[in-house]
């Protein structure tokens, strides 16, 4: 592996709130966002269920970000 492609270790807390804020200011909750206390050392996050409508304002958000 180069050094490009080296996964950086980030704490899953502070993904997690981090991915908060920004979701807050596109005006969007994901209710079950938080950490996957089933397995601390993959360092995962759980995202959750949301509405359609949620997962459209999302899908919109993103392409307008990417764009």
């Amino acid at each position: 592996m180069t050094r490009e492609n080296t996964p950086v270790v980030v704490d899953a807390a502070t993904a997690v709130e981090a991915l908060r804020e920004a979701l807050t200011a596109a005006g969007i909750v994901l209710p079950s966002l938080g950490t996957d206390s089933a397995s601390p050392a993959l360092n995962l996050i759980t995202l959750g269920r949301v509405r359609a409508d949620v997962a459209l304002k999302l899908a919109d958000t993103l392409r307008r970000g990417c764009a």
